[in-house]
């Protein structure tokens, strides 16, 4: 049997976020080891494969220049973007595979400083770029924005910001300067979200639940769609979920049993009073875009953790390995420790176990599910030594989360 070519690389991602704050694609880290020869048109073939039209776009990103040039060679006309780093374009062979890439109709972009942009010649080679800036840029492009309404007047603007429309940016990690990229400089992605600083503007309104979210429940419920949509939808807001959880086992249900999933809740309630309750949940929702990336990102996690743990298991456990995934972070959002939080439900503990002591048997594919959020091969290597994890699964189950993603296209443009 021929081994796969995914069972020769590691894989990484982050994702792509555009203006509205939803998903524009994928970013995918590549590393091959360096004794493995990786088969570039294989690695091609299966990520089309796994792919499908509502797929979201991907930048893949080789970690290796063995591996950058096996793709710049082979990759036929329609791939997925190719990222070059800039430093890169020294190596002889590297700056040659470019240019022949290039002319073959790839699309490929340029990674690096934005102050060291290509010369003209070779810039002409790539669609886009994935740029960072320096401090001292960062710093020029805040004093371009627009003040906040209510804040002090700020000095004199300069001429124009260094933000370059149209590229995409990465290393932001302030929400004003992810703000100024998005809104002011009409740039057409950012690489990673500021989460931290997002969650810690936000630190004196406590936060709520996704009011699309809440919305499109009560909407399922009056349609009479089925249970599995209602747990689903539910599931696409860890707050949403955790508040209903905390509501089924509160005193004032006076319910004999404790309710540990979202599915025993639903089934618990009853519509009306799940419906009720929603409405009661309404006024107060969240509806700030920042924060749509943040939830988004919890739940990609959370669907990471149930496909490397799923080796057909039934369907409970795979919706407490769910949950347990959609849980691990619901202290950025609430701000106290995450035993605490969780205690006041009566959760598996095996959930605790996982979250909270990193122990017991969904430990393992909660920590992967973290480090395939970067590009930190080392890292999951030695998870799967740890946890004795086949390479080729844990990859194969990445790329299957990522394919499925919803992602938002710009409509077609008129003929």
């Amino acid at each position: 049997m021929v081994q796969s070519v995914l069972g020769s690389l590691i894989l990484g991602y982050r994702p792509l976020w555009n203006r509205a704050r939803k998903l524009a694609g994928i970013q995918l880290y590549a590393h091959n080891e360096a004794t493995a020869v990786v088969d570039a048109g294989h690695l091609l073939r299966t990520l089309q494969e796994l792919w499908s039209a509502s797929s979201p776009p991907l930048l893949i990103s080789a970690q290796t220049r063995q591996l950058l040039c096996d793709l710049l060679e082979h990759a036929p006309r329609g791939a997925p973007w190719i990222e070059v780093r800039g430093d890169w374009l020294s190596d002889s062979a590297i700056y040659s595979r470019v240019k022949a890439a290039h002319q073959r109709g790839l699309k490929l972009v340029w990674r690096g400083d934005a102050r060291k942009l290509p010369e003209p010649e070779i810039a002409r080679c790539f669609d886009n770029s994935l740029l960072t800036l320096r401090p001292e840029d960062a710093v020029a492009a805040l004093q371009t924005a627009p003040a906040r309404p209510g804040a002090p007047a700020a000095p004199a603007p300069r001429a124009s910001s260094p933000v370059l429309a149209g590229q995409m940016y990465e290393n932001v990690a302030s929400r004003a300067l992810m703000e100024h990229c998005l809104d002011q400089g009409n740039a057409m992605a950012l690489a990673g979200w500021p989460s931290e600083d997002v969650l810690y503007s936000l630190r004196h309104h406590p936060q709520q639940p996704s009011h699309a979210v809440i919305f499109k429940l009560m909407k399922a419920i009056d349609a009479e769609q089925s249970l599995e949509t209602f747990e689903d939808i539910m599931g696409e807001d860890p707050l949403l979920a955790y508040r209903f959880m905390v509501y089924t086992n509160s005193a004032a249900l006076g319910l004999r049993t404790g309710i540990d999933s979202l599915r025993r809740g639903l089934v618990m309630m009853g519509y009306s009073s799940i419906k009720r309750w929603l409405s009661d949940q309404l006024p107060h929702a969240s509806t700030d875009p920042n924060m749509l990336p943040v939830r988004a990102a919890m739940l990609i996690r959370a669907q990471l953790t149930a496909h490397l743990l799923n080796a057909g298991i039934e369907n409970d456990l795979r919706r407490e390995i769910y949950l347990c995934g959609l849980f691990s972070q619901l202290d950025e959002l609430l701000g106290e420790p995450l035993g605490t939080i969780l205690r006041r439900l009566p959760l598996s503990e095996r959930i605790y176990d996982a979250t909270v002591l990193r122990t017991g048997p969904y430990t393992s594919g909660l920590q992967m599910a973290c480090a395939l959020e970067t590009d930190d091969a080392s890292a999951i290597r030695q998870l799967c030594e740890t946890y004795e994890m086949d390479l080729e699964e844990v990859n194969r189950a990445l790329l299957r989360v990522l394919a499925d993603l919803e992602v938002e296209r710009p409509p077609a443009a008129g003929r």
